[in-house]
Formats: structure tokens, sequence, C-alpha cells
């Protein structure tokens, strides 16, 4: 921080400045970038589907099993109802059940149900739906693996 310096007609004489040391925080800014760097990894590579979505049910994760599986990219899933695009007819509304039961903090494991492919092939996942949270706890989407 920074302030000028003034003699008793007002006049600017200086500036009076105040530094602080940051290493510390900048180290641990590039520790947390190291991490996040090496989650997004880890979730990339996994060897099991992830997918997210947001409050609304609007795909915001899409790793690379998952459009392996599919077939679809994760740019063409980004922004799409997972539910209304992806799940077969029969399933639309227990998934749904089980996505909104985790939106409200309540989550599901081991819950098997059909996937599209991009060629309408039918693909059998097994979905562990884990509410995500912002740092503040406020329930933000979910994930699921």
């Amino acid at each position: 921080n920074a302030t000028t310096r003034r003699d008793k007609q007002g006049k600017i004489v200086g500036v009076v400045g105040v530094g602080q040391d940051i290493t510390e925080k900048k180290k641990g800014e590039a520790e947390l970038s190291r991490v996040a760097q090496d989650l997004r990894a880890l979730i990339d590579s996994a060897n099991a589907p992830i997918f997210g979505i947001d409050k609304e049910g609007l795909v915001n994760e899409w790793n690379n099993k998952a459009a392996e599986i599919t077939e679809y990219t994760k740019e063409e899933v980004i922004g799409r109802k997972l539910v209304g695009d992806f799940i077969t007819s029969e399933y639309k509304a227990a998934v749904k059940k089980v996505l909104d039961d985790a939106l409200k903090g309540k989550e599901a494991a081991n819950f098997e149900f059909p996937l599209f492919t991009k060629n309408q092939d039918r693909v059998e996942v097994l979905l562990n739906a884990t509410t995500r949270r912002d740092k503040q706890g406020k329930i933000v989407g979910v994930v699921g693996v």
C-alpha cells in the first residue's frame, strides 16, 4: 500500500509505502495449483467414467473414460442435460431421483443404470453419486463415478 506524504500546506513531499512479505502465500498458491493439476490428471486418466452435474442437472465434468465408453467427447456433453440427453427413457425418473437426492446431500452407492452412446448403443454403468460442495459447504452439484 502507498499513500502520499504532505507538508503543512498540503503539498506532496513524498510517499509512504508499506510492504508485506507474501512469500509463504505464493508458495501455498503454487502448491494448491499443483494439487489441482494432479487431481485433474487423476480424474482424466481414471479407469472409471467420472461425470459431474451442476444444480440444474447440466454436465460440467466428463472424464476420458466417460468419453471413451459413450463415444461423446467432453466438448459435446458439457452444458447438456445428463438425464434428458443421455439416459435411457425407462431409467430417466430413477436416475433423476438419485441425482436430485445427491443434490440434497443424500448420496447413493452402486446404482446401476444404462447410458446411451453416440451410436445409440446401451452401456450399463454403476453409479456412486457424491454431493459436490463449494468451500463454504454449499451444495453446487453432483459427481458421479
